[in-house]
C-alpha cells in the first residue's frame, strides 16, 4: 500500500470520527500486543490475522496504518512510554532519599512495569530487534533515553556528593544493557530469583559503578558509611 486509506468523517451513532478512529487504533494496538507479544509473534502475524483479532476489517487497518511494521513501531513506543512514566512517577516520590534507596525505587518501578505483562517484555526486547533499519534506529533512540536518565541520576548524585565525579556515558550505556538483559532472562525463566532480588542486584551494580573502590562519600552525605 502506498499510504493509509482515508477514514470516514462526520458523526455516527453520536460519536465523532476522531473518537471512532481512536477506538479502532486502540483495538488494533491491543490485538497487536496479544499477537506480537506471544505466538505467533510479529513475524508470524498477517494484516488479516491482526484485523480479525481486533474485530475489524483489513480496510479499517489501512485507514489507520500503512504496514504491520507501523503497528509494531507504535506498540514499541507505547510499551516504553508506560515504563518511562512509571519511573518518572516513582522518582517524583523519591525526592530526598539517599542514593541506594532512590535507586531501589527507580528500578523497582521499572522492573514491575516491564515484567507485569510478558508480552511487553517480548515487544520491547525481542520482536523489535532486526526488523528494519527504521525500527533499529527507533530501538536505539529509546535506549538512549534510558541511558540519559541514568546519566542524569548519576550526575545529580555527584552534585549531592553521593557518587564519584566522572563521565558516565559509557558506563550508563553498559548498565542499561545489563538491566534489560537481566529482566528479559528473568521473564523467560532463565534466572532463578525473585523480582526483589533482581532489583537488589541492579542497585548493587549501580552503586558499584557510581562508587568505585577507594571512593567514599563525604561524611555529611545522607547514607554515607
Amino acid at each position: 500500500m502506498a499510504g493509509r486509506l482515508r477514514a470516514p468523517t462526520g458523526r455516527y451513532g453520536g460519536r465523532s470520527a476522531e473518537d471512532r478512529q481512536a477506538e479502532r487504533r486502540r483495538r488494533f494496538l491491543d490485538a497487536a500486543l496479544e499477537l506480537f507479544g506471544g505466538p505467533p509473534g510479529y513475524r508470524g502475524t498477517t494484516v488479516a490475522a491482526l484485523s480479525q483479532a481486533a474485530g475489524l476489517s483489513t480496510r479499517q487497518f489501512y485507514e489507520e496504518f500503512r504496514t504491520l511494521e507501523d503497528v509494531l513501531a507504535a506498540l514499541h513506543l507505547e510499551v516504553n512510554g508506560w515504563a518511562e512514566q512509571a519511573v518518572l512517577d516513582a522518582l517524583g516520590a523519591a525526592d530526598g532519599l539517599p542514593l541506594a534507596e532512590r535507586a531501589t525505587v527507580l528500578f523497582r518501578a521499572y522492573a514491575r512495569d516491564v515484567t507485569c505483562d510478558p508480552r511487553r517484555i517480548r515487544i520491547a526486547f525481542v520482536e523489535i530487534v532486526g526488523v528494519s533499519s527504521r525500527l533499529e534506529e527507533q530501538r536505539l533512540a529509546r535506549r538512549a533515553r534510558w541511558v540519559d536518565l541514568i546519566r542524569a541520576e548519576a550526575d545529580a548524585a555527584v552534585v549531592r556528593g553521593e557518587a564519584a565525579p566522572q563521565d558516565y556515558r559509557l558506563a550508563a550505556t553498559a548498565f542499561i544493557g545489563s538491566v534489560n538483559g537481566l529482566l528479559h532472562d528473568w521473564s523467560a525463566g532463565w534466572v532463578d530469583a525473585t523480582l526483589d532480588e533482581l532489583v537488589d542486584e541492579l542497585v548493587r551494580l549501580l552503586l558499584g559503578m557510581l562508587r568505585p573502590e577507594g571512593w567514599r562519600p563525604a561524611p555529611d552525605v545522607p547514607g554515607a558509611v
